[in-house]
């Protein structure tokens, strides 16, 4: 763990620590253990922790099957016939307080909880969680690439699309330009919905096929280098001349949450409360008469995994801080009509934000027959 960047992330994660009163810390996580190595590796059912310290060094516990690389702190490594809980019992420390990662199994703790009765042990995420919130400068380099190939193939998925097309295959097609413009694939399932499907929030495509003046939202991110995309965009499939009635309502309804995305963006900085900004853009589309149709929080974090730990809601009182990257999301979902979401993912800077995604977020008319 030579690299300033590990070094630098595990003395955030130790200060964190202190003020939690934790003497050691139990990580679980791969994904956690990655950020604060630089050792990737994926258990399975197998015990995989990293073991930190306030006052020790750090040691890491591997099963002899694990690919872990040399490296300059301890490995305690275990075989499929040892009891891996027992062992990692042995070595933490004894009559002191101890975070529990919050994905570690029950059949991990419970039996280190007896072989350490003299132990304290209480949730400590919190430690890793905080620190991951705030990007570095070379994950928001990386986040950033994730979502320039996400802009991309968003323009390319509503491009695909044509009369009888099936949001299946327009999701399939959408998976398939990621790797081509070079992601690892979609950091989850992409969201392609036509007509009254949009309405649904997390629907998931099947064979519905596009119609004459249905909307068509697509939801969608990629992953590279271990970090996540996403954006949502809604436009609409129309051939004729001139908008119906009904075109003119859903077209406004876009406009409403497009002006709640916008309003809630503007007034992002370090400082503002996350409820606060949730509060923005749902006072606009409640203003608008449709409160009752925006039926979720208004954005979520992300980073390694497309939803990390915290969240931009009205039970979320924390504070923005420089260097956080999470979604703004408002939606209008009219059940048996149609649904509008508008989604961009911002970085917190030092006096606002920057979108990372850069698709216009104004409806447009797909009109290929």
């Amino acid at each position: 763990m030579n690299s300033t960047i590990y070094v630098n992330r595990l003395h955030a994660v130790q200060a964190e620590m202190n003020l939690l009163h934790l003497d050691a810390l139990i990580v679980s996580d791969p994904q956690s253990i990655w950020y604060l190595t630089g050792i990737w590796n994926e258990p399975y059912e197998r015990m995989y922790v990293l073991y930190i310290h306030t006052k020790a060094p750090l040691i890491l516990f591997a099963n002899k099957l694990f690919n872990i690389p040399k490296t300059d702190f301890q490995i305690i490594w275990y075989s499929d016939a040892d009891n891996a809980t027992e062992i990692l019992s042995k070595h933490i420390k004894t009559s002191c307080t101890t975070g529990i990662d919050k994905l570690w199994p029950a059949r991990f703790l419970l039996p280190l909880m007896s072989f350490c009765p003299t132990i304290h042990f209480k949730l400590g995420s919190d430690c890793v969680d905080k620190v991951r919130a705030c990007k570095d400068a070379k994950e928001q380099l990386l986040m950033k690439e994730a979502s320039h190939i996400n802009d991309i193939c968003i323009q390319k998925g509503f491009d695909f699309i044509r009369r009888g097309i099936t949001e299946k295959e327009v999701a399939q097609y959408i998976d398939a330009q990621f790797v081509q413009e070079g992601a690892d694939g979609p950091s989850f399932e992409t969201i392609v919905s036509f007509g009254a499907n949009a309405a649904d929030p997390h629907h998931e495509p099947d064979n519905t096929t596009v119609k004459e003046d249905d909307c068509i939202l697509i939801d969608m991110g990629c992953k590279k280098n271990h970090y996540c995309s996403d954006m949502t965009r809604t436009n609409f499939f129309h051939t004729a001349e001139k908008l119906s009635s009904k075109m003119n309502l859903h077209t406004a309804i876009h406009d409403i949450v497009r002006t709640a995305n916008e309003k809630a963006e503007a007034m992002i900085c370090p400082g503002v409360r996350l409820c606060d900004i949730d509060k923005t853009a749902r006072d606009i589309i409640s203003a608008a008469g449709y409160g009752d149709y925006f039926t979720h929080r208004l954005g979520h974090f992300i980073g390694q995994s497309d939803h990390e730990q915290g969240d931009v809601s009205s039970a979320n009182s924390a504070c923005v801080k420089e260097g956080m990257i999470f979604s703004i999301e408002p939606g209008i979902y009219l059940p048996g009509d149609f649904g509008v979401r508008i989604e961009d993912l911002v970085l917190v800077t030092k006096d606002g934000c920057e979108p990372l995604n850069h698709v216009d977020k104004k409806w447009k008319l797909i009109s290929k027959k």
